[in-house]
């Protein structure tokens, strides 16, 4: 069925299904045009629906203008469950809800996405790669993404990682007595100077936690979305 410039395939069950749109295919051919500059998805489309990139969660993102659902559910059942051009739908309750029960999935949480560029030379502050961290931040970064490398400061941590699609997700987190002194901006600048493979480095940030917001704003990272994981 084409609607709106997208081509549905696989209308019958809950196996991989796609819109195609733009060439876009996968979760991976959106991130990749948004870390070279894009503001979402390639093609006219408010709403893309692709697969799971991985096992791991199904997702939500908002781009200005554009939606995407990466999840293992036919395009025609999502496209029903929301009001054709709804740009909030998607991310509002009902709809996590339904998404939720279909795929047997909770939703994590509703986060502003941050991205800032690579950035050369040594980080701001003294870090130190640890291989192993008994840190309730490192155990649950263990959860969410792969290839986890954890670096201590004096008072912090900072966490980078493989998250949505094989992107470089950075969290940090402050030591209460070292709060309100520029150590959570210092390390999520940390991370733009750390992210390997000359990638930008992303932020996944609870829009409430207002001081995170202020720390990576400062560090030089720039708001461009926003996200719902739904995760086992």
């Amino acid at each position: 069925m084409r609607r709106g410039g997208t081509v549905s395939l696989s209308a019958t069950s809950d196996e991989p299904s796609v819109d195609t749109v733009g060439g876009v295919v996968d979760l991976s051919g959106v991130i990749e045009p948004v870390e070279g500059g894009a503001g979402g998805p390639p093609g006219d489309d408010w709403l893309t629906v692709v697969p799971q990139h991985s096992a791991r969660a199904a997702a939500v993102v908002a781009f200005t203008g554009r939606v995407l659902v990466a999840a293992d559910v036919p395009p025609e059942w999502v496209r029903a469950q929301l009001p054709d051009g709804d740009l909030c739908a998607p991310l509002n309750p009902p709809f996590l809800a339904a998404l939720s029960a279909r795929t047997g999935r909770r939703v994590n949480n509703i986060d502003m996405v941050m991205l800032a560029p690579k950035r050369s030379g040594p980080p701001p502050v003294d870090v130190r790669l640890v291989e192993d961290a008994d840190h309730p931040r490192v155990r649950r970064a263990h959860r969410y993404r792969d290839d986890v490398r954890v670096y201590l400061a004096d008072g912090g941590v900072l966490i980078l990682g493989r998250g949505l699609a094989g992107r470089w997700e950075a969290a940090v987190e402050v030591d209460p007595y070292c709060q309100g002194q520029g150590l959570g901006r210092a390390l999520a600048a940390a991370a733009r100077h750390l992210v390997p493979d000359n990638r930008p480095v992303w932020a996944q940030i609870a829009p409430g936690n207002a001081a995170s917001v202020r720390a990576f704003l400062a560090a030089g990272y720039s708001p461009i979305g926003a996200e719902a994981l739904l995760v086992t």
